[in-house]
């Protein structure tokens, strides 16, 4: 049996998933006759939802007498560790990219990192049928990329295929005739050569993620570099910190297609899961030869951006959630670190925790996971993280690539360049403006929401880490103020009548309400205590300010991405299973005042 890792890497929303299930139903994975829905891989509750892979997963499928171990990859910059840690099974990749986007963000990190392990792509540009694709443009674009990245020029003279993963379909020439997938296995086995595995050596494996069953506890999964290995095999664990431990594999698992299948005999080349370790973490390396070396460690760019977690301790502390505790907390941390290898956890004497990771949304998945198991938290305001070189304060910079309606375009320029934005491009084409921005993280923090209101909805905003360089200097990031209560209670309906003039506001009536909980944004500026409990005063005379002639504004109901994009530095967001509220860290207004 031969072997073949290939990893799918794109921008989010690409088209990575939907190849995956092109790619899966020819390569029968199927039956004829079974119903399959959309993105199979993506079975997570929030990656269904968001409509965005997560986590990177493997499946396989059968060409031939090969069988192809296929990676599935997160798109979306803040999952980044995922791909880092996942590339270094792959063979090669398939760098998907739009055939109107072109390279986004996301594309750039993800080919940097496979042309630094020396691997050598497949372009994939899909989307072909799209009425405003330019594939011949973007195959350039692609090309200027490798060459900007410090690509050899064997990894220059990259292959490339066309497709429409949506309908199953790839061309090698855009003239083709193609109905099928067929032209993209052939591209597959005829450019991508496996790596020598030598099957004398003794077995060694790294791990480059985990899974969880409740039978076999935590499971190992990587790709056997060496040598082959049996169920029961006792194992030597080289951990990351050097130290080596003893272990046996109880169980020993392949994929092909959705299905993992349990095996006596696994061999080198093919990716596999393994259990019985039940203290296996990440990167570590699994050989049954004490004296074979480990393989060299996974590296995982550092965090940039984090956030104060804090035990809920506002007046409604332990009405909605189970796991309310400093130590609920503080264990599901430590369990989220096992797992999640991009993540840092700082443990503070004061029972709070700094939750460091690669952006707003891979921190946010966190916080929503967390709700949905019962956990109440309360988290500050995301901060990026600065560090010193040679005595100059550094902080991390994003590449930001902007599409918006040509009449948004110089609203968006004037925005992005208070927050600090340099703009290294612009274009203009069929009533739509690119511009490309070098920008703070600092200076994205609070602005989608606001980039969604300026453009209504019509612009697409993408970025991705780029690296540290010199403090940009102050941004004034949020131009509004909070409307506060005042008063503990329940909202009504003619408080917020009355207040709507004031600014947008994020309650319904009949909410209950705490002192210095923020119900609404003040338009002017400033916070604003207000009293939004009080009703009106009960006549028997009709008037034109009844009831029925009080017509409200539908509530900015805040998401908990609306939340952590709003949140102020003096403010806090408190998460329970059934609520996301946002407060001011100190409740009482003359505790405010006094600073």
């Amino acid at each position: 049996m031969k072997y073949l890792t290939i990893a799918i890497i794109a921008h989010v929303d690409h088209g990575k998933t939907t190849l995956v299930d092109a790619l899966l139903k020819q390569g029968g994975a199927f039956r004829d006759n079974q119903a399959v829905e959309t993105c199979v891989m993506d079975s997570n509750d929030q990656e269904k939802e968001r409509g965005i892979t997560i986590y990177a997963k493997n499946t396989a499928i059968q060409i031939g007498d090969t069988k192809v171990n296929i990676v599935d990859t997160p798109g979306h910059a803040d999952f980044g560790s995922e791909v880092e840690r996942v590339l270094r099974m792959a063979d090669s990749v398939l760098l998907l990219v739009d055939a109107y986007e072109g390279p986004m963000p996301q594309t750039r990190f993800v080919l940097r990192k496979s042309l630094e392990l020396g691997i050598k792509p497949i372009v994939v540009i899909n989307k072909i049928d799209k009425p405003t694709a330019r594939p011949s443009y973007v195959l350039d674009a692609v090309f200027d990329l490798f060459v900007q990245l410090g690509a050899t020029d064997e990894q220059c003279d990259f292959a490339h295929i066309y497709t429409i993963a949506r309908d199953g379909v790839a061309k090698r020439e855009l003239t083709d005739e193609s109905t099928n997938l067929q032209p993209l296995f052939d591209l597959i086995l005829e450019k991508v050569q496996p790596r020598e595995n030598d099957a004398a050596k003794p077995f060694r494996m790294q791990i480059a993620n985990l899974a969880y069953d409740s039978f076999t506890g935590r499971q190992g999964i990587g790709r056997i570099t060496d040598g082959t290995v049996k169920t029961g095999a006792n194992v030597f664990i080289i951990g990351n910190d050097g130290v080596k431990r003893k272990g046996k594999i109880s169980k020993i698992m392949t994929s092909l297609g959705l299905q993992k299948a349990e095996i006596k005999e696994a061999e080198a080349g093919d990716i596999v899961t393994i259990a019985g370790i039940p203290d296996i973490f990440v990167g570590e390396t699994v050989t049954t030869d004490e004296n074979t070396e480990a393989l060299p460690p996974i590296t995982i760019d550092p965090p940039t951006l984090k956030m104060q977690f804090f035990v809920n301790d506002s007046p409604f502390a332990g009405k909605e959630g189970d796991f309310v505790t400093s130590r609920h907390i503080r264990d599901r941390l430590e369990k989220e670190l096992e797992m999640n290898v991009g993540l840092k956890v700082e443990f503070k004497d004061d029972g709070s925790f700094v939750v460091a990771g690669r952006g707003e949304l891979h921190l946010a998945v966190l916080i929503e996971t967390m709700r949905r198991e019962g956990f109440e938290i309360q988290v500050g305001a995301p901060e990026v993280i600065f560090h010193e070189e040679n005595g100059v304060k550094m902080e991390p910079f994003e590449k930001c690539v902007i599409n918006v309606p040509d009449e948004s375009a110089g609203s968006v320029i004037e925005k992005m360049g208070k927050r600090r934005g340099i703009m290294q491009d612009m274009k203009s084409e069929r009533g739509l403006t690119n511009l490309e921005f070098f920008i703070p993280t600092r200076g994205l923090l609070g602005f989608r929401r606001e980039f969604t209101t300026m453009t209504r909805g019509e612009g697409i905003l993408a970025s991705s880490f780029d690296k540290y360089a010199p403090y940009g200097g102050d941004i004034n990031k949020r131009e509004v103020g909070s409307m506060i209560s005042g008063e503990n209670g329940v909202a009504m309906t003619y408080s917020l009548w009355n207040l709507q003039e004031r600014g947008p506001i994020f309650i319904e009536p009949q909410t209950e309400i705490y002192e210095g909980m923020i119900i609404g944004e003040h338009l002017k500026g400033s916070d604003l205590v207000v009293n939004a409990t009080k009703n009106k005063q009960l006549t028997n005379m009709r008037a034109s300010g009844t009831d029925e002639a009080m017509n409200l504004t539908p509530p900015r109901v805040m998401t908990l991405e609306d939340a952590l994009d709003y949140v102020g530095e003096d403010e806090l967001v408190e998460i329970t299973p059934t609520k996301v509220r946002l407060r001011k860290k100190k409740l009482k207004e003359h505790e405010r005042k006094r600073g």
